[in-house]
């Protein structure tokens, strides 16, 4: 019988997407749970998006489009990247892809040599599919600790100490996934700072999150001195515009965009054609929608963090962007006899019917760092209410148990 590869039977997922599963399972048993699993707007795409891919299909505008994707929103995405980072992107230099993921696959790609040893270095906790590629890639993961001390981020010097002569790339992600962490101007700086000691390290800037930033304004390390030419900058329409499902992200380097071009080739020929017209409008059209979804999260963001705190064993961190909430719940698990985060989120799921994932889904636990959960907030007030309320519950009545 034939095998599959050594590198898909260890290829690695999204557990979101497996908690999902196990929700959907359970609602399929008539159980009522209420879902913090998925990082996904739940906003319906602004009509005017909407209204522009109908046009585009009526207009025939059905077939191949280049592989880097058409001119017009090249252009847009150049100019609409640039201006949030103080950076005058050609359009040249700009490539369409079908979602912002695939570009992490293609900067791994790109940037390493499978079976040579070629180091990537990337946050921990993270997103998951940054280990996964790097692994599926052939090339060595190297984690580096994010701190709830320092709101999330990671001290420089521990970056320093993870650098050698193979290290070829570093992924940066803020806002961050899981975390809600955001890296503030000074942390780059400190980062740059470390980085223009080692010249021949990639940077992969992964800024899906960059128009969902609540303290401060966001932050790019390409807008730093030195950084732009040795930085991939990948944004893409999904969590701005609540686009998740029409697969549009946009990257630029002016070295690596060429490069991308081929990735795009020899994967995807294209993204969809209809797709792309609804972003040229996304960028280009009213921001009125987009601002009031912001909005929307920061309202939401400040009544979670606000109920998490006052929950018995659990203490919450405010983000500084995105749309997660990442507690501490180690006196929680103690409480209740939980022997980790991933039997706490499973007996929270089952007994109680609130759906979250655990630290180890974005990664190794990282050590000293205690347990903790990720909720998605993109759910109603009263969801998020109605959530921490059971879960509140739960620990309560299992702590008088373990006692």
């Amino acid at each position: 019988m034939p095998t599959v590869s050594q590198r898909t039977a260890e290829l690695g997922t999204e557990n979101a997407f497996v908690v999902l599963a196990e929700v959907n399972a359970l609602a399929r048993q008539g159980k009522d749970i209420i879902s913090f699993c998925i990082g996904q707007p739940d906003f319906h795409t602004p009509v005017n998006i909407q209204d522009a891919a109908v046009k585009a299909i009526r207009d025939g505008r059905h077939g191949y489009t280049p592989s880097a994707g058409i001119n017009e929103l090249r252009e847009a995405a150049a100019q609409y990247m640039g201006s949030m980072r103080g950076l005058k992107i050609a359009a040249d230099d700009v490539v369409i892809g079908g979602g912002a993921k695939p570009f992490i696959a293609y900067t791994i790609l790109t940037t390493t040599d499978a079976g040579k040893g070629d180091e990537v270095i990337y946050p921990n906790p993270g997103f998951p599919i940054y280990e996964s590629q790097i692994l599926a890639c052939g090339a060595v993961p190297v984690p580096l600790a994010l701190r709830e001390s320092r709101n999330f981020a990671f001290d420089p010097a521990e970056l320093e100490t993870r650098i050698t002569p193979r290290t070829k790339l570093l992924i940066l992600n803020s806002p961050h996934n899981p975390t809600g962490g955001i890296l503030t101007k000074r942390d780059l700086e400190d980062i740059a700072a470390v980085m223009r000691k080692h010249p021949d390290i990639w940077i992969y800037a992964d800024e899906i999150y960059s128009r969902l930033c609540y303290e401060g304004e966001f932050s790019s390390i390409a807008s730093l001195p030195g950084m732009y030419e040795r930085t991939i900058i990948s944004d893409g329409a999904s969590k701005t515009w609540a686009m998740t499902g029409w697969r549009i992200g946009f990257a630029s380097n002016p070295i690596l965009a060429p490069q991308f071009i081929r990735w795009v080739t020899n994967t995807d020929s294209c993204a969809s054609h209809i797709s792309q017209w609804a972003a040229v409008e996304a960028i280009n059209g009213p921001q009125t929608d987009a601002e009031a979804m912001r909005k929307s999260f920061l309202s939401r963001r400040d009544l979670i963090v606000g109920l998490l705190n006052k929950v018995p064993g659990v203490t919450c961190k405010t983000p500084g962007g995105a749309f997660y909430a990442w507690p501490n719940i180690t006196a929680a698990c103690q409480m209740i006899g939980a022997k980790d985060s991933e039997e706490f989120r499973k007996r929270l799921l089952n007994e109680a019917g609130v759906a979250v994932l655990a630290d180890i889904h974005f990664g190794s636990r990282v050590a000293g760092e205690g347990q903790h959960i990720r909720f998605s907030y993109v759910a109603s007030n009263q969801a998020i209410e109605a959530g921490v309320a059971r879960m509140a519950q739960f620990i309560t009545a299992n702590a008088r148990r373990a006692a």
